[in-house]
């Protein structure tokens, strides 16, 4: 499979209907060293390339991923890179990583690992919605057939051994994708960020680590590796996403009750934009994207659902768009496609107000 055929088959935890919308999806991690090696940071060439074979020869073998599609950072042109990792498959270091750097996929995308990054190997496996213990479990079957084959790093005093102390002992990151809004516009978001870091919680933007919370989606995370079992680590986040779905669903009734003008507003000004703008940034349009969301999810948009917004946000990101445009774009020109793409899919897009429908055509937007 190439790079064509994956953007045939949108990704399987980005095509669902039906979520509530303020749990977006589930991804686990696990971060493995294999015995006897150096760390890819400090492994040479040929070593690395060692590395590689004999994970790719381990995959082939488990027969959990059939057939594991392997695609070499080398070979792979930068913006099938640019791709990968806006479809969250592999991380901004590893996408100019060198000799050695390899993609194991799946076919609907739902497992991967990348051979080489910071660790030998990270599996990944990511699914629609809050499926903590299930996707864990998923991943860890996957986990310990690869382990018959190759020999991990472990100590019986620390556990899992890794490149990064703070992923030492289980190794393992468990993450949720969450839209807040409701908290975010009211201005409930930091303090309860603040109380989670307390908690050993990490809270992070929609790319990840260091990145902004970009369309009010954030990824909910634990920090600690160490001094905890799979079992605990899983449970503690899972309680503390069902506590957050139940803030941020009390923040969305409050505002419809004392502030429905207001949540109008927001909706309306998203709708508005997007339909009538010719020039999108990546960053306002996820914005924009999650005004929409946010009426999809309230009952305020019709004719849109979450799986379309999921959609549009990926393929509007700028590998997408290269892809799509069969060339490399100038940044002003990738906003112009973008801005093409959006209004095309929403061009049937009502909102509803409890009074009568509204459509948003540029020829209807009032000027001042």
């Amino acid at each position: 499979m190439i790079i064509d055929d994956i953007l045939k088959a949108p990704s399987s935890w980005l095509s669902k209907d039906g979520d509530t919308g303020i749990v977006i999806s589930t991804r686990i991690r696990l971060a493995r060293n294999i015995a006897g090696h150096r760390f890819p940071r400090w492994a040479d060439e040929k070593e690395r390339i060692r590395i590689a074979r004999d994970l790719r020869n381990a995959f082939d073998k488990t027969e959990t991923i059939t057939p594991p599609v392997f695609l070499d950072m080398m070979e792979t042109d930068i913006i099938d890179r640019s791709i990968l990792e806006e479809r969250h498959l592999i991380s901004r270091d590893f996408a100019e990583k060198g000799a050695g750097s390899v993609l194991v996929l799946s076919g609907n995308e739902s497992i991967c690992a990348m051979i080489n990054e910071e660790d030998h190997l990270r599996l990944q496996a990511i699914r629609f919605g809050l499926a903590l213990d299930t996707t864990y479990k998923e991943l860890i079957a996957l986990d310990a057939k690869l382990e018959k084959h190759v020999k991990y790093a472990f100590s019986s005093e620390l556990g899992y051994l890794t490149a990064c102390p703070s992923n030492v002992g289980t190794g393992l990151r468990a993450s949720v994708m969450m839209h807040l809004s409701g908290l975010r516009l009211l201005d409930e978001v930091d303090p309860l960020i603040r109380g989670l870091n307390r908690l050993g919680i990490a809270v992070r933007g929609l790319a990840g680590e260091g990145t902004e919370a970009h369309g009010n989606m954030f990824q909910i995370s634990n920090q600690g590796t160490l001094g905890e079992t799979e079992d605990e680590i899983i449970a503690g986040l899972t309680d503390v996403v069902e506590e957050l779905v139940m803030h941020e669903n009390n923040a969305r009734a409050r505002l419809m009750q004392d502030r429905n003008v207001f949540v109008l507003d927001q909706v309306g000004r998203a709708l508005g934009i997007l339909s009538c703008s010719h020039m999108l940034g990546s960053d306002e349009t996820v914005d924009l994207l999650s005004g929409l969301r946010f009426g999809i999810e309230l009952g305020i948009v019709k004719d849109l659902s979450t799986k379309d917004i999921n959609e549009l946000i990926i393929m509007t990101q700028p590998g997408h768009l290269q892809k799509y445009a069969g060339k490399n774009l100038s940044p002003e020109k990738r906003d112009e496609l973008r801005s093409t793409i959006i209004r095309d899919r929403i061009s049937n897009v009502k909102l509803t107000t409890g009074q009568r429908d509204q459509s948003a055509t540029c020829e209807g937007v009032r000027k001042d």
